[in-house]
């Protein structure tokens, strides 16, 4: 059974003027256990997919179903299921301390007293909460909060872990930690993971796919590999040569783009669904002397720009 199977879901919102579509006919299917990268630019319809998603919202057409449920008149039972976690909101007690924060998600979940605590010293232990249990959430720094914020999220052991932007603003091993600890919780407990962000290493770190939304609309489902072959983005072998070469015989597909080092060393653009690696590295080899070599992958930020742009 999907975790979250949506068909032909779509989201009108009625604004002065007419009518606003902020999800257009989403077909989208996720596995137990996958971690998905939801991206999007502003407004192309990410908060509308998790509110509908949670039951917060109901949809204009379509159906959906997270882990199993009908999301609105089953929200209940949904919440026991999915933990969400916002990174610029809070399901925090602001005035409270973080202690007393866990006791009443505990409460709120009805899990007893033997069921929450020794999960939440799991938690306190791998994220690093203990000395600062005690304190109010008001005074704990971005990145404490944020790993609280995580912790009451799976302090119900859900299912589904839905993240939206949860290292907005934090440091870069806060960040680190963060994926850590994320990627030791799927790999341990099964935990599904569908987070949202403009935080490409979140997703790079963290996700085997990606889906792209834009105005709404399905743009892509793949891997970073399928992004790759779909906008037709370049590889790049970078070759240090023991001798200079004058010209290189490249097969179909490859071309030089620069050389440097008095031509000891040569920058070769190739695309891979013409090329394979290993095939350009033999083509050069015929002709050179290899003393090392680098392999460059597209960045990803350019790769979403590209999808972006086709469909602009």
């Amino acid at each position: 059974m999907a975790i979250i199977e949506a068909r032909g879901l779509t989201r009108d919102y009625r604004r002065r003027g007419g009518t606003l579509r902020a999800l257009d006919a989403l077909d989208l299917k996720v596995d137990p256990g996958e971690a998905v990268g939801y991206l999007g630019a502003n407004g192309s319809g990410k908060s509308t997919t998790i509110k509908l998603l949670s039951g917060i919202l109901t949809a204009t057409a379509g159906t959906v179903r997270t882990c199993g449920l009908d999301p609105v008149p089953q929200r209940r039972l949904l919440a026991r299921r999915i933990g969400i976690v916002f990174g610029q909101r809070s399901a925090l007690w602001w005035d409270l301390p973080l202690r007393d924060s866990f006791e009443i998600l505990g409460a709120m979940h009805r899990l007893p007293a033997g069921v929450w605590r020794p999960r939440l010293q799991v938690l306190t232990d791998e994220l690093g909460l203990g000395e600062f249990l005690p304190q109010p959430v008001r005074e704990l720094s971005l990145g404490q909060r944020m790993r609280g914020e995580v912790a009451a999220a799976l302090l119900h052991a859900p299912d589904l872990l839905v993240l939206d932007e949860p290292t907005i603003g934090l440091d870069v091993l806060s960040k680190g930690a963060l994926r850590e600890f994320l990627q030791r919780e799927r790999l341990e407990r099964g935990t599904t993971l569908f987070l949202t962000t403009h935080d490409l290493g979140d997703v790079q770190r963290l996700c085997e796919r990606m889906v792209i939304i834009d105005h709404g609309a399905l743009a892509f489902d793949g891997t970073a590999d399928d992004l790759a072959r779909t906008t037709g983005a370049e590889r790049v072998l970078v070759a240090d040569l023991a001798d200079p070469v004058i010209a290189l015989r490249l097969p179909d597909g490859a071309r030089v783009v620069e050389v440097e080092a008095d031509g000891h060393r040569v920058r070769i653009a190739f695309r891979p669904a013409a090329l394979t690696a290993a095939t350009l590295l033999a083509a050069v080899a015929d002709q050179a002397r290899v003393n090392d070599l680098t392999l460059t992958e597209p960045a990803i930020e350019d790769l979403v720009a590209r999808i972006y742009s086709r469909d602009a």
